[in-house]
C-alpha cells in the first residue's frame, strides 16, 4: 500500500518504522526543524530524523494554505495516509487527496480525551485505563469514527514517559492491522456522551500544591513525568518530582516526615525518583543528600 506517513515527536517514531518495513512510505510529512539545544541549533523533528536514515523523503511545509503544497500532497498518488501528532491541521483537500482518506493514531479510548496531551491527562485525572484509537480523520479535533481500538491498565505509579512508550508500541502494531483489515473494519462513531479534552500541558500547572489530598498529588506528579516536570523548591532549589507514591504518615501539608516523605493536604506520599537541576535523575533519598531541608514545603 502506498501510505503517507505524517508525524513529528517521538512518539511517531516507532508507527514510521513499522510502516516502513510492511508498506511503501512515498513521503513523511513533519514538522519544520526547530531550535534547540544551548545553541540555539536548528534540529530536525525526531520523524524527521528517522525519515532521513531510512532514505525516505521528508516534506516540512508550516501548513497547507499554499496550492502548490496541496497539490504535491496530491501527486503522490497514495492510497492512505497516516497521522500521528503531527501537530498541523489538515485541510479539508489534504484529508480527501489519499484513495482510503487519512487515518489518525490517538493515545485515548475516544470520546475521552480528545486534543494534545490526552497520555499526561489520563494519569493525571486518576483513570484506569487508556488506550490507543485508529480514527479516520474528519474536520473536527479527534471527532472521527473509530475502526480499531485497544485499552490498556495504568499502573498505580506509571508515569506519562513508560505509558508513552507502551502506548506508541501499540499504536505501531495496531495501524498494521488496521491497514490490512481496512476493507472489512467497521467505523463506528463516536458516542456523544463521554467527550473529554486534554488540553495541552501548561507549565504553570507544574508546581506542586502539598494542600491537595496525597493521591491527587501522585497522580500529578506521576502524570507530568518526564516532562514537563512537577516541581518543588526546597533550599532555593526548584527540584523535579518525577515519580511518587502512596506512603504511610500524617502531618501539615508539605511537612517533610521522614526520607522524602511529605504530608499532604490528607494522607501523605514517598518521592521515590527526582532530579536537581543540572543533574541526572536520582532516587529521592539520593537527591535529599547535601540540601539543607526546611521543616516543610511551601
Amino acid at each position: 500500500m502506498r501510505v503517507i506517513f505524517m508525524g513529528t515527536p517521538e512518539f511517531s517514531v516507532p508507527v514510521l518504522e513499522a510502516l516502513a518495513g510492511a508498506h511503501e512510505v512515498v513521503a513523511v510529512y513533519s514538522q519544520p526543524p526547530r531550535p534547540a539545544g544551548r545553541g540555539k541549533k536548528e534540529r530536525p523533528s525526531p520523524v524527521h530524523a528517522k525519515a532521513e536514515e531510512l532514505g525516505i523523503e521528508v516534506r516540512t511545509p508550516r501548513n497547507f494554505k499554499a496550492p502548490e503544497d496541496r497539490e504535491a500532497f496530491a501527486a503522490l498518488n497514495a492510497d492512505i495516509a497516516v497521522v500521528v501528532a503531527y501537530g498541523l491541521i489538515l485541510p479539508q483537500a489534504i484529508l480527501d487527496a489519499p484513495a482510503k482518506g487519512c487515518l489518525n493514531i490517538h493515545a485515548s479510548l475516544l470520546p475521552r480525551w480528545r486534543g494534545a496531551a490526552p497520555i499526561h491527562r489520563a494519569i493525571m485525572a486518576g483513570d484506569s485505563q487508556t488506550g490507543i484509537c485508529i480514527m479516520q480523520m474528519e474536520a473536527g479535533l479527534d471527532t472521527g469514527p473509530v475502526m480499531l481500538r485497544e485499552a490498556t491498565e495504568i499502573g498505580a505509579t506509571e508515569t506519562t514517559g513508560e505509558l508513552h512508550d507502551r502506548l506508541s508500541a501499540m499504536g505501531a502494531r495496531l495501524i498494521l492491522d488496521a491497514l490490512s483489515e481496512i476493507d472489512s473494519l467497521i467505523l463506528q462513531p463516536q458516542p456523544e456522551n463521554g467527550v473529554t479534552y486534554a488540553a495541552k500541558i501548561d507549565k504553570a500547572e507544574a508546581r506542586v500544591d502539598w494542600t491537595r489530598p496525597a493521591d491527587e498529588v501522585i497522580r500529578h506528579i506521576n502524570g507530568l513525568s518526564p516532562f514537563p516536570g512537577a516541581w518543588t523548591e526546597i533550599a532555593g532549589e526548584r527540584i523535579k518530582l518525577l515519580r511518587a507514591a502512596p506512603a504511610e504518615g500524617s502531618g501539615a501539608p508539605g511537612e517533610i516526615l521522614d526520607g522524602f516523605t511529605i504530608a499532604c493536604g490528607t494522607g501523605a506520599l514517598e518521592i521515590l525518583e527526582a532530579q536537581r537541576p543540572g543533574k541526572r535523575p536520582m532516587s529521592g533519598d539520593d537527591v535529599l543528600r547535601g540540601l539543607r531541608l526546611p521543616a516543610r514545603l511551601s
